[in-house]
């Protein structure tokens, strides 16, 4: 009898253990300190976690620094504030603040041995805008795969090169602490995530517009080699060239040039010196009534060592497999209501200047209709097609490891783009086949939901096995330009020659005209 008693005791002592380790991991420990999450269904959630010390007084406008120490159990039920950016209806300035630096974190594991992959969000907002809180993307995370989203600082706080910073830093450089911010987030995951059930040699970063855009920068900066083995970009790129002028379109700036610009910033607020910038309120910096934008990325010799094109046409780059993807109508977000022929052939010689005639060829715009569609045409291809075909065809030539081109054209009525004329898939349509919209309402969005689906799966299959290749999925083959490689999305999904050909062939004519000339100027 007390065998038998022992052994039922046993085995309800395994089944408590069995059903305690099934459950998501709510409490867990971190470099700083203990940390609780939230549970969302079968996730845990851990909304904000600070990765970095608060970036203000005498941290403004330098490298981030470690994060302090707490005691007791951080609570991380309620995401971070916002970086401070312009403010608007629903985006009060108290809700944004320069003790940005926090990420947020869903996992489906049971526990920290589950060594699961792990997929860390950059979001966009053309490095001025947005929040690391706008999703966790738990369908993703529901697949199998942790998801780290983080914020990093914006605007001028996040990019303003100056030179009296550049003397302070010992490396010489300065502007970029948005990419460090980025950089430092992800030697954090390195030595975290697995307290989450990660696998911290499985990183794959994605992200969407210049959330994309710095998962090609992070592809070749060296001091982000190591800590992601994958990258997927949804509409971003850099492959422009560079000249030691402010930044303009197409045309990205040296930290001569972005200095440039943070002088003529300081001179506009009517500061006389660095310290004085430093003891403005954050919001004075950033809001939409400074009156002064534009803050962007520049060559500085260090985290960006010179014109992307150029390094990875040199292979010096870190070669890690991508799925690079763009919508088919990405301008309709950006191209002006109000556009007429007139101001559009006005634009078009402005941006191309000599070239100006045979842009018209490619993006004609004889009628207002017919300019609105033009501008937003050349749009997308110069900001997120071209650098996305760059990008592609680069690797598919210098390096080892595979490139996957996608294009994303899905008929929908659904779209961040209010404007009657859009024809395709504006710029962040996309966002919405990753985050549930369509995926919980396929009564409504068949065609989208069935799309949502393929796109998640290839997803996180890549995320697993750098392949996004699996059962019941159409095959994927790398880029290859000579071949229909590019999968597009539109009613399912099937392989295409790389889409708008002729128009991608003019735009890498004209940057690689506008590249020789900007070299010639330097040598």
């Amino acid at each position: 009898m007390r065998r038998l008693l022992t052994i039922v005791l046993s085995v309800c002592a395994l089944m408590l253990t069995v059903h305690v380790q099934g459950q998501p991991l709510l409490k867990t420990h971190v470099e700083t300190g203990d940390v609780e999450g939230v549970l969302d269904g079968t996730l845990a959630v851990y909304k904000a976690i600070p990765y970095a010390a608060p970036p203000v007084g005498n941290l403004r406008w330098r490298a981030p620094q470690p994060a302090k120490a707490w005691e007791g159990v951080l609570k991380a039920d309620k995401f971070g504030p916002w970086p401070p950016q312009p403010t608007r209806p629903g985006r009060t300035a108290d809700m944004m603040s320069e003790d940005c630096l926090y990420l947020g974190i869903a996992t489906p594991a049971t526990s920290v041995d589950d060594r699961l992959p792990v997929m860390v969000w950059i979001h966009g907002g053309g490095f001025q805008t947005e929040h690391y809180g706008g999703d966790l993307w738990k369908h993703l995370a529901l697949r199998g795969v942790v998801i780290v989203s983080i914020e990093y600082r914006t605007g001028a706080l996040g990019f303003m090169a100056h030179p009296e910073l550049t003397k302070e830093s010992k490396d010489g450089h300065s502007g970029n602490y948005g990419l460090l911010d980025q950089i430092f987030a992800l030697q954090w995951v390195q030595r975290n995530i697995a307290n989450f059930g990660g696998d911290p040699s499985k990183v794959t970063i994605f992200g969407e517009s210049a959330g994309a855009i710095s998962c090609s920068m992070l592809c070749a900066s060296p001091l982000a080699k190591g800590l992601f083995r994958a990258a997927i970009s949804q509409s971003g790129g850099s492959f422009a060239p560079w000249s030691d002028k402010p930044r303009a379109l197409g045309l990205d700036a040296s930290q001569k040039g972005a200095e440039q610009q943070g002088l003529a910033f300081q001179k506009h607020l009517g500061k006389k010196s660095l310290k004085e910038l430093r003891k403005m309120d954050a919001m004075s910096l950033c809001d939409g009534n400074v009156g002064f934008s534009g803050f962007w990325p520049c060559v500085d010799g260090y985290v960006i060592c010179d014109d992307q094109y150029r390094l990875y046409e040199r292979g010096e780059y870190n070669d890690v497999p991508v799925i690079v993807m763009t919508n088919s109508d990405e301008g309709a977000l950006f191209a002006p209501g109000n556009m007429t022929a007139e101001n559009y052939q006005k634009s078009v010689k402005g941006i191309f200047g000599s070239w100006a005639d045979e842009a018209l060829k490619f993006y004609p715009g004889t009628t207002d209709e017919e300019a609105w569609h033009g501008f937003g045409d050349a749009f997308r291809d110069m900001g997120f097609a071209w650098p996305s075909y760059a990008w592609v065809s680069l690797q598919s030539k210098t390096g080892k490891s595979p490139a996957y081109a996608a294009f994303l054209a899905q008929p929908s009525e659904r779209s961040f783009s209010g404007d009657p004329r859009r024809v395709g898939v504006a710029h962040a349509d996309d966002i919405m086949y990753l985050n549930g919209e369509f995926l919980t309402q396929p009564d409504k969005y068949p065609a989208e939901a069935a799309v949502a689906e393929i796109i998640q799966q290839y997803w996180v299959n890549f995320a697993k096995t750098c392949n996004p290749n699996g059962k019941g999925l159409p095959y994927w083959p790398a880029f290859d330009e000579s071949k229909p490689t590019t999968m597009q999305f539109s009613n399912g999904a099937s392989l295409i020659m790389r889409p708008n050909r002729e128009q991608i062939d003019f735009i890498d004519r004209y940057y690689k005209a506008k590249r020789e000339e900007t070299e010639g100027q330097r040598r």
